[in-house]
Order: C-alpha cells, then structure tokens, then sequence
C-alpha cells in the first residue's frame, strides 16, 4: 500500500507558517501577544521534521527476522543481527531483532529516514539505533504502528555509546505511530547535535536521562509518558547560544529521579499538557524546613532561608550548595521540576509540578505570560537568580518553603496564590546561597541596590509561616490585589523591606503580627493605614467601611493576627474609617495619607502600635462588638 506524502506535505507547511508568524527575540524579548521569546522560533522545526507521509514504492524494505534481515533495495546491508546504512533515502523497517542493532554510517551530507512500522529490537552489545555519521537522520512511526527498543540490564554501554538510541548527529522523531523505549542500562535516547520530536506517542523507562541532547531539544507535539532515574529532558552546551529546550506543545507525564527539565539554555515553553514529578515529590525535600529560628534573630538576613531547631547545619549547607547555580552534569542531588542555567519562559500551557527541589529554577529570569501553574514543592515554587515576571497566566503555590524567589519580582498581572512555609514573595541579591547569608551579627537593615518587589496588576495572595511580602530592597504597590496572612509569631512581618515601601494604587491588606509590622511610607500617593486590632483568630473577617457605612475592602486572613495593614483607592486623607477586625472595632481618622508605623526600627518607627506622629498616626480608638 503506497502512503503518498502530498497531504503531510501540505500540513507540514502550514505548521511551519504557524510557526515563522511569531515575533521572536533572542534576548528575551516580548511580542504583540505578550508572550515572552526567548528563542527564534521562525526555523525551529523544518518541512521534513513535520513530515510524516511516506511512498513505500520509494523505500528500501528491511525485515528484521531473530538474528537475521531481510533487505530489499539499495543502501543497507546485513550481518547477522547488525543492519548498516550507508546512503541517504527512505528505509521501512518492519519485525524484530532479539539482540541486534541499526547502524547508520553514511556520507556527512546524507539525509536518511528509517521508517518503523511494527519494529522489535533488544541490544546489549550496542545501541538499538546508532548514528555514527550522517547529515540528518529521521525516524518516522508509521501510522497507528507499535515499535519497541530496548536494551537490557547488562547491556556493554560506552561513554561514547550509552543510549538505545544514540546519534552523533541531528536526530528527529515523528510520525502517528507509537514508541517504548526501555534504556534497563544508560539513557534512552542521546544526541549529539538537535534532538526534534514532532509527532507520536512515547513511553519512556532508563536508568539515566530519557532525552539528552547537546545542541537542543525541540518539541512541537507528541504524547510522553516518561520514567527516567535522573533528568527526564537534559540539554547541556558550552555555547550560550545553545542547550536550550523549546516546547511548542504536546502532552507530558513525567517522574524522575532528579530534574524534569534541565538546560543550560533557555527553556521556553509555548503550550502543551504537563505533569512532573521529581525525587519523589515535595514530601521528599531532602532537608526539613520549617521556618524556625523565628525568635529574637526573625527572618536572618530579611529573606535569608532559616534552618529549624531540628535541622542539622552541615546537611544544611551540602543542600543548599548542591541545588543551587549550573552544574548540570554533577549536580545528581538537584531535582528541580524546570531548571535553567540562563532563563525560562512560560506563555501558555497547563503545568503541574510536585518537586522535592524547587518546581521551576533559572540562574537568570523566570517569566510567566499565560498558561497554568500547579505547584507543589519541596523548596522555592518559583526561583530567578535575577528576574522573575509574571504578566498573566494563574499560578497556585499550594506548597514551598519559599513561593516566589528572585532578586526582582513584577506581578503585573495574572492570579498567584502562594502557600509557604517561609516567605512567600521573597526578593533578595545573590544566588541560590544567599539562604546562608544574614546570620547573626550581620547588617540586616542594609538595603540591597537593585532588589525591588514590584505589583502592579493581577491577582495575589499569600499565606506564609515566614513573611509575606519580603524585600531586601525596596516594596512597590501601583495597582492589582494583594492579600496576605502573615506568620502568627513577632518574628516575622505580613510586610516586611529593607529600603522604602511605596503604594500608588491598588488594594492592598496584609495580617500578621506587630512585632516586625511595618507601613507603606511618606512618597506613597494613596492612603494606607496600619492598625492593631487585639489578638484575632484565624478565619476572622476583616472589613473596613467609610464614614456611609460602604465596604471598601473585606479578606479573611487563614492564621491569628494582631495588625493590619491596608491600603485602597477610597483610604483618603482627611476620611474617617471603621476597621472591624474579629472581635475587635477601630475608628481611623486618617489625618495624614500614611496612618500607623511599624515597630521595626529600621524605618525609625515609633512601638508597633500604629501611633507614630511622624506619620500621622494617632492612637486607635478600639472597641469591643
């Protein structure tokens, strides 16, 4: 039966069409769209990768028999079990090998496809499929076919040869047919070069990495199920311009034993279904966590990360050294759901992650424009070593240590929910380490130049056991919601900077303790006040109303507090307000714009009583309902 390539031919070249209308930018740039482009994706994938239609009049037939084949055409050759390649053309392979190989050794300019229509192969003297030279070689499952590579456990790998597929030169996958690969030895598929995957259903098993490739790995669509004992989609490259993982689309179920996605590029995804797992999930972190040592010291260094009572210093140490920073090879210990050495960017898609590492990680920015974010982890829910964006898309930090981590964070739109056992927005300089900076001893009010939180739309909540808002620089409110439950302890802050806090716009309403309370400051353009309401249970409404008795703001704060700090559009100067609080009412007259300072003394704040004249704050007169 002849399967003519007219029609794929057509679909692949309008999904090329699809692909080169995207305004891309190899800085990072941002499209009309909003979408962040890391990468060029106008030439990501070429006709032939997308092309999946084949005339088997055209092909040379080889059928796999035990420990024989049978070729009719030209370009191949048999010996016993082993089928050499040595020219450019179209190959349809059928049957199976019970310890055999493919060996594709042609011309450097040589295109060759191997078309696998019911295929069978076990090797355990060399690599199920072995391209040893050629230009480009393509692998095509043929329509609604089932192949199986393998190798088995004591299978005579190399370091040159450690994979049941393994190419030394640029590799794609296609197709509408099926494929398992079980690497009981090594990875399952290495590429020296560009690993592309357009098509197909996958089902993954090794003892190492799954997909590994030095150049890229490049995904316009396919279905994965993947079971890796280390990186599940590793892509590593000295050349900055290189290692990088793009992600059209496609459907992904994937647990590994350490990073779901790891490159020392970019990672960009466009859209795609996602479900990662890694070093057994978030009940796995590999060092307990709990926000300890909240007493007279706080927060130790205003976002450092804090070791319980319990914690052991020196695991500590060798945790935080390993997960941190690039090192892909020898990093065995990272387990990191997305994990860039340069920078991630997710535009769509929806993406659940239960990491005992951090759920996405980049040594430089992480950004967010669309899409579905599930989160839960076993360290940070999100960690930039530099910039981290999110402009839409939601995200839900049902579980970390720390929610959001960068030395910059902007929320400028979008719904993010954050759950941490420490901060939950957390902006500080350094790398990964600076979790063992600001112990004891050092200057913990010195802000950091360039550390900035930055809201200015979208949706945020907070619930954290540590601060909720933390910055070791400077705190920006222009618009959006924020809602925060701060730790019921005096140790920590609902709000909590080192430089200057500033609200422009926006509503904002943060619960917590007195202790550490601090106020949004004198360049503020909208009203804010920071009022103590008396010790109130958690899941005891907040409201405040104007002088007509109007709501202006209610939030209902998950664990015990005694302050708050509010601001909204209608908190005018001049106005007066009732804040009911639980058990607790409070009259505001907001004789200046800024009511109420905090006890920090940093900010050179009066006691945590809301009262400092120097911003006008008077005593709040407190009643019981």
């Amino acid at each position: 039966m002849k399967v003519k390539r007219t029609f794929a031919a057509v679909m692949a070249a309008l999904i090329i069409a699809a692909f080169s209308g995207c305004g891309t930018s190899d800085n990072g740039g941002t499209s009309s769209g909003g979408q962040v482009k890391l990468l060029d994706t106008s030439e990501m994938f070429s006709g032939r990768d997308l092309e999946s239609g084949y005339d088997d009049s055209e092909c040379t037939v080889i059928t796999l028999s035990g420990k024989t084949a049978d070729i009719s055409g030209e370009g191949a050759s048999a010996n016993g079990s082993r089928v050499t390649i040595t020219a450019a053309g179209d190959y349809l392979i059928s049957g199976s090998l019970s310890d055999g190989c493919i060996i594709i050794d042609a011309d450097k300019k040589d295109k060759v496809r191997l078309i696998l229509n019911g295929v069978n192969i076990n090797s355990s003297g060399c690599a199920a499929i072995n391209v040893v030279q050629a230009d480009k070689v393509f692998v095509t499952l043929a329509k609604g076919s089932e192949n199986i590579l393998s190798n088995a456990e004591n299978s005579q790998i190399t370091d040159d040869v450690d994979a049941v597929i393994f190419s030394k030169d640029d590799l794609t996958v296609n197709g509408e047919g099926s494929l398992t690969v079980t690497a009981d030895t090594g990875h399952a598929i290495v590429c020296k070069d560009d690993l592309v995957i357009s098509g197909g259903s996958y089902t993954i098993k090794s003892e190492k990495k799954a997909l590994d490739a030095n150049d890229s790995i490049r995904i316009s669509g396919g279905s994965f199920t993947i079971d890796s004992g280390t990186d599940a989609l590793h892509c590593e490259n000295t050349d900055a311009s290189k290692g990088y993982i793009y992600i059209a689309d496609g459907t992904f179920a994937i647990t590994a034993g350490t990073d779901g996605m790891d490159a020392s590029g970019a990672i960009q995804i466009d859209n795609g279904t996602y479900t990662i797992k890694t070093g057994g999930g978030s009940q796995n972190a590999s060092v307990k966590k709990d926000g300890g040592f909240n007493g007279d010291w706080g927060s130790w260094g205003g976002g450092g990360r804090r070791m319980s009572a319990d914690s052991d210093a020196s695991a500590e140490v060798t945790k935080l050294s390993a997960s941190s920073g690039s090192g892909n090879s020898s990093d065995t210990s990272s387990a990191k759901g997305i994990k860039s050495d340069s920078s991630v960017a997710i535009n769509n898609g929806a993406i659940t992650i239960d990491s005992s590492d951090d759920a996405i990680h980049s040594d430089s920015n992480v950004t967010v424009s669309g899409g579905s974010i599930s989160v839960s982890s076993g360290d940070d829910g999100m960690h930039a070593g530099s910039s981290l964006n999110i402009s839409g898309g939601t995200i839900d930090i049902s579980k970390s240590y720390e929610g959001l981590e960068g030395m910059t964070i902007e929320i400028s739109g979008g719904s993010v929910s954050v759950t941490a056992s420490d901060d939950g927005l957390n902006a500080a300089g350094g790398s990964d380490q600076s979790s063992m900076n600001g112990r004891p001893g050092q200057n913990k009010f010195a802000a950091q130049e360039g550390v900035y939180i930055k809201i200015s739309g979208g949706s945020v909540s907070v619930n954290s056991n540590g601060d909720g808002i933390d910055s070791n620089g400077d705190v920006t409110v222009s618009g959006g919601e924020t809602y925060v439950s701060g730790a019921s302890d005096n140790g920590n802050a609902a709000l909590d900077f080192n430089g200057s806090a500033t609200v422009t716009g926006g509503i904002f309403v943060a619960a917590g303790m007195s202790g550490m309370a601090q106020n949004f400051g004198e360049k503020s353009t909208q009203g804010s006040m920071m009022v103590n309401v008396g010790g109130q249970s958690g899941g005891s409404e907040i409201i405040l109303k104007d002088s007509d008795g109007k709501t202006i703001v209610s939030f209902t704060p998950q664990k015990n507090y005694n302050s708050v700090v509010i601001s909204a559009p209608d908190v005018k100067q001049g106005g007066t307000y009732t804040l009911t609080a639980g058990t607790s009412d409070t009259s505001i007259k907001m004789d200046s714009l800024i009511y109420g300072s905090g006890g920090n003394f940093q900010n050179g704040g009066g006691m945590p009583d809301g009262g400092n004249s120097r911003n006008g704050g008077g005593m709040p007169r407190r009643g019981r309902r």
